[in-house]
């Protein structure tokens, strides 16, 4: 029954995309919708270069289009979703791989309307969702400093999507249900600072494409805010910025929050895991003016409403005797060394596990990473030589892992969910 009606499901998909990506088509036709077919002489001051360079660097542009030791900006990255592989594509002034004969406002058109050069349906993992917020005027610095760029004859590389999702019909079908091209607008009753931050967050830096949640076509849940979300594939989970059980920042001084941002620590969080990488490749790099904007809107955040449960006395969460045995025993092995037999570890270096709300987060996902896999701060000005902690994932086995996880969540004060070996296996 469920087969059939996903097959119901995917053939009005593909009907109802066709019908409209044919619209599409034909509007280009009609010409309704007139670019130039090649790039214009586009004047760009090295001020405006130098502009478009800080815009991408607020957009982790070059995070996505760079492969590991390949040229900047190149594209060719795999984007691994639930649907298939997506490639990024070259966003050099090659000619014929990259952008060199696109015009600003072919340029503008994609980030504004998610649509290519010749006005093909690009897939949302490029987001175009957030980023038809940015300003035509800094779109079109951005554009400038990538036509500064060198170019790299690196072809770009076809998607790897299953059926029907590889398919600009399926896509059309998408946005009509997922996307509506808008320009950001300002908050009149908001000051220019929380104004900015919100451009910032919403728009360029696109935060909520991984700390929202996402329905089962992959689009992300406006509605639901900055609430977190589980990074698909990944499986990191990327806490919600309006639960102060989470990484809610509504308590803290705007220069801690600044803090954690352009180094990656503060007193009370560091980032680790895909947040490491935005530090190292991003928000490092903004301005004090810029990113204070951010935790002023941050700070802001309505409040992530309380669950009815909460409001009752909690009953301290019962543990299998033997698991905290086992546990302890591992964390004395392996993690009191630098985290203390008590969990107090060590200022400047070594997190606090004793009360650490990443510890106590209703999903242990990513302490279940952080195990198995490592956990490491980006190196920055602020903490150059930050300290890392190793993978354990070749050592302990999953019993293990739930059992040291348990252990650690159960004591100290902390007061949270066992983990399981089901938990652990979902890495």
């Amino acid at each position: 029954m469920k087969l059939r009606r996903l097959g119901w499901t995917l053939l009005t998909l593909i009907v109802l995309g066709a019908a409209a990506a044919g619209t599409i088509v034909a509007m280009n036709l009609r010409g309704e919708d007139p670019l130039p077919t090649q790039a214009e002489a586009f004047a760009a001051t090295p001020q405006l270069i130098e502009r478009g360079r800080y815009l991408a660097l607020a957009g982790n542009c070059a995070g996505c289009h760079t492969t590991r030791g390949g040229q900047p900006y190149a594209g060719g990255l795999p984007l691994e979703t639930p649907f298939g592989t997506i490639f990024s594509s070259n966003l050099t002034p090659d000619g014929k791989s990259g952008i060199g004969s696109w015009s600003s406002a072919h340029f503008w058109r994609a980030m504004h309307n998610g649509r290519s050069k010749d006005g093909r349906l690009l897939y949302p993992a490029f987001p175009y969702p957030n980023f038809t917020q940015v300003t035509r005027e800094d779109s079109d610095a951005i554009y400038a400093y990538l036509r500064s760029l060198p170019p790299a004859p690196e072809p770009n590389r076809a998607h790897l999507l299953r059926f029907p999702y590889d398919t600009q019909a399926a896509l059309a079908v998408w946005r009509a249900l997922s996307f509506k091209p808008e320009p950001f607008v300002a908050n009149a009753g908001k000051p220019a600072e929380w104004n900015r931050g919100a451009y910032l967050v919403n728009g360029l830096g696109h935060c909520i494409a991984c700390h929202g949640s996402r329905n089962s076509l992959g689009a992300t849940e406006t509605r639901l805010g900055l609430s977190g979300g589980l990074i698909a594939v990944e499986n990191w989970y990327a806490p919600s910025l309006n639960d102060p059980h989470e990484a809610g920042v509504a308590d803290w001084p705007a220069a801690d929050v600044v803090s954690l941002l352009k180094s990656g620590v503060a007193p009370r969080g560091s980032v680790m895991g895909p947040m490491a990488d935005v530090v190292f490749r991003s928000t490092q790099y903004l301005s004090d003016a810029d990113l204070t904007a951010m935790a002023s809107y941050l700070k802001d955040l309505p409040d992530a409403p309380k669950p009815e449960a909460a409001a009752i006395a909690k009953t301290p969460i019962r543990r299998d005797a033997a698991t905290m045995t086992r546990g302890a025993k591992i964390y004395d092995q392996r993690c009191a060394y630098c985290h203390g037999d008590q969990g107090q570890g060590a200022v400047g270096a070594y997190p606090p596990l004793a009360g650490n709300r990443a510890v106590n987060m209703a999903r242990p996902t990513n302490l279940i990473q952080v195990v198995a896999h490592g956990g490491f701060l980006p190196s920055t000005p602020g903490n150059p030589r930050p300290y890392g902690m190793p993978p354990f994932g070749q050592t302990l086995d999953a019993a293990e892992v739930a059992a040291v996880l348990t252990y650690v969540r159960g004591s100290w004060g902390n007061d949270s969910a066992p983990v399981t070996q089901l938990d652990t296996m979902r890495r």
